[in-house]
C-alpha cells in the first residue's frame, strides 16, 4: 500500500524516475515478484536509464526512499531480504491450529525419487526468489552468503552423505555471480562437500554462465582486480564481471524449475501428490470427529 509520511517535491528528472520505478514494480508484482532495491537498480541499468555505478545505486536508493515516504511508491513492492523479523506462529484456538496443520501438511515428495536435490544461491537477497520456485517443487534451498562457513559445509556434507546412503544421487544446483569469487565458489562447494561427505558430490552451476550473459545481456561491472582470483578470471573471461541479481526473477525461476524437473520422475511425483491428498483427507475426517 501507499502511505505518506512526508512532503516531497521532486525535480522533473526525479519524478520521471519515480514513474518508471512504479511501472517496473507493478510489472513484477503482476508476475508475483517483490524486488529488492538491488534488483530494481539492475532493471534501470539494463534499460540504459542510469549508469552502472555505485553512485547511481545510491542515488536511486535515495529517490526510492523519498518516493515511498511521500506516498508515491507502494511500500509492499520492495523488500529488504537481509533484515526480516522472525516470530513464533500463533493460533486462536485448537481447531484453528489443526486446520492450519491440514493446509500446510506435506509429505516428502522426493522420498522415492532417484535423486536428492538442493538449490544453493550465493546471495541472501535472492533467497526469496529461489524459495518461490523451490517450495512447490519440494526442493530444499539455501543462501550461502558468499563462501559457505566450515560448520555449514560440514553439516551439508553429512546431510548429502546420508541421502547417498539411502541409494539416492545427491546433487547441489548452485547459482552465483559471474566474477572471480563467484566462479570459484562453485568449485569450492564441490570440493568441500565431497571432503565432508567422504565421496564425490556433484555441484552443478546453473548460473551465472557465459551463455546466459550472451543471451540476456546483463549490465557488466569492471572485474575487481583486488580479488586474489582475478588474474585467472581475466585470462579466461576478460575484464568484466556480472552479478546474478541482474537476471530477471522469472529467468532464474524458469532456470531452476527446468533443471529440477530434469532429475524428477514425474510418475513417482504424481503418486506422491495423490498420497499427500489422501493424507489430508484423513486429517479432515479426523477433525470431523472432534
Amino acid at each position: 500500500m501507499k502511505e505518506k509520511f512526508e512532503n516531497w517535491r521532486p525535480s522533473k528528472e526525479s519524478q520521471h524516475l519515480v514513474e518508471i520505478i512504479e511501472s517496473v514494480l507493478d510489472q513484477y508484482a503482476r508476475e508475483g515478484y517483490v524486488l529488492s532495491l538491488r534488483q530494481l537498480y539492475y532493471q534501470f541499468v539494463a534499460r540504459d536509464l542510469i549508469p552502472n555505478t555505485e553512485r547511481s545505486y545510491a542515488n536511486l536508493g535515495n529517490i526510492v526512499g523519498r518516493a515511498r515516504a511521500s506516498g508515491e511508491v507502494d511500500w509492499g513492492l520492495i523488500e529488504d531480504r537481509g533484515r526480516q523479523r522472525k516470530a513464533n506462529v500463533h493460533w486462536t484456538s485448537p481447531l484453528n491450529g489443526i486446520e492450519s496443520l491440514i493446509s500446510s501438511y506435506q509429505i516428502d515428495k522426493w522420498e522415492h525419487q532417484d535423486y536428492y536435490l538442493e538449490v544453493w544461491v550465493e546471495k541472501e537477497a535472492l533467497s526469496d526468489v529461489v524459495g518461490q520456485v523451490c517450495r512447490p517443487l519440494d526442493v530444499a534451498f539455501f543462501a550461502c552468503r558468499g563462501y559457505n562457513s566450515q560448520s555449514e559445509m560440514y553439516q551439508a556434507g553429512k546431510r548429502l552423505q546420508y541421502q547417498s546412503s539411502l541409494g539416492k544421487k545427491p546433487i547441489v544446483l548452485h547459482l552465483g555471480d559471474h566474477d572471480p569469487s563467484g566462479i570459484d565458489m562453485t568449485a569450492d562447494n564441490e570440493n568441500r562437500l565431497s571432503m565432508f561427505a567422504r565421496e564425490p558430490i556433484e555441484v552443478k552451476r546453473l548460473a551465472l554462465n557465459m551463455d546466459q550473459i550472451e543471451r540476456y545481456n546483463p549490465p557488466p561491472n569492471p572485474t575487481k582486480l583486488t580479488d586474489s582470483r582475478s588474474k585467472r578470471y581475466v585470462e579466461q573471461f576478460g575484464a568484466y564481471s556480472w552479478e546474478l541479481d541482474a537476471l530477471e526473477p522469472a529467468v532464474l525461476s524458469e532456470l531452476i524449475e527446468d533443471n529440477v524437473k530434469r532429475y524428477r520422475d514425474d510418475h513417482v511425483w504424481q503418486k506422491a501428490l495423490e498420497r499427500e491428498i489422501e493424507h489430508k483427507e484423513k486429517l479432515k475426517r479426523l477433525v470431523g470427529f472432534l
